[in-house]
């Protein structure tokens, strides 16, 4: 049996609650469907979200589905979409168990994976002493000895960031070598170079004493920041045909200052559809695309 809907939200972390919130509250049939494997799951908690601080992202998720639950006009799937296509004016979403649920719109807040840098114990760590934002990490891990990893150019920015937070090393790899100018930069903020590349993660994961680097040596660090490379985490923007823009560090869906997609009726939010990730900037994305899809369903 089909279900219908005004509008099929994929993704129920902090971007696609926010957006059925909105269309929710404008009384319209969502559905939100969830494979529950949001991208800050690694993370014990989250920080920096206004009114959240300190909290675990599940439990700040967990509450946000409570809430949405108490309006009559939301349902909920636990599944993945696997396909989405148009079709009679509207679009399919197909389940992996064969259900199928069709809607008017649909908002894409699929989320992106992370790939780390190959080293080992690197997956171990991630979340907890292998980092990559220093807004939500920096605070609680400040005034030790801190590193990046140069994984890409956004390598650099947090270089520059992290003295604020605690003496920092930026380790280059042999690969992200900074420029004269990049250089005086990194030392005006007091940061020390090392260019012999790091090989392992010492300490009992996921906790982090100090790195080996090729060359045998040993250098202390607590906590090493990196930016892992993304990837959208379901093929469904490609399948609708939604244009995809090249971010700094992985592909992201293009979408305009109402989060609509290139595909009519497609909204997109969250980290999938933006190269900055950030759980506020996330929701705040999600409200828009949800108060967008609801404006389009009645033609403004």
């Amino acid at each position: 049996m089909t279900m219908h809907y005004d509008t099929i939200v994929i993704g129920g972390s902090f971007a696609g609650l926010s957006a059925a919130m909105q269309l929710a509250r404008a009384r319209r049939r969502v559905l939100v469907v969830d494979a529950g494997r949001p991208r800050n799951r690694y993370a014990s908690h989250s920080h920096g979200f206004f009114g959240q601080d300190g909290k675990a992202p599940q439990e700040i998720a967990a509450l946000g589905r409570r809430q949405l639950a108490a309006y009559p006009t939301v349902s909920f799937l636990d599944g993945e979409v696997q396909t989405a296509r148009q079709a009679d004016g509207g679009f399919v979403a197909s389940l992996a168990d064969g259900r199928e649920a069709r809607a008017a719109r649909l908002i894409l807040a699929i989320g992106v994976s992370d790939a780390l840098p190959p080293i080992p114990g690197m997956q171990e760590r991630w979340g907890a002493t292998v980092l990559h934002c220093p807004y939500c990490h920096g605070y609680e891990i400040g005034d030790r000895p801190l590193g990046v990893l140069a994984n890409a150019p956004a390598s650099l920015h947090q270089a520059l960031l992290l003295p604020d937070w605690g003496p920092t090393t930026y380790f280059t790899q042999a690969r992200h070598e900074p420029d004269a100018q990049q250089l005086a930069s990194l030392q005006a903020r007091g940061v020390r170079i090392e260019r012999t590349p790091v090989v392992a993660l010492l300490g009992e994961a996921p906790t982090l004493h100090a790195v080996g680097l090729a060359d045998g040596r040993i250098v202390p660090v607590y906590a090493l920041f990196t930016a892992p490379k993304t990837s959208l985490a379901s093929p469904l923007a490609r399948q609708l045909g939604c244009a995809v823009e090249a971010g700094p560090l992985g592909p992201f869906i293009k979408v305009d200052e109402r989060q609509q997609s290139s595909v009519k009726g497609v909204y997109a939010a969250g980290d999938a559809a933006s190269p900055m990730s950030n759980a506020t900037l996330a929701a705040a994305a999600g409200v828009l695309a949800g108060m967008a899809a609801h404006r389009s369903l009645i033609g403004m």
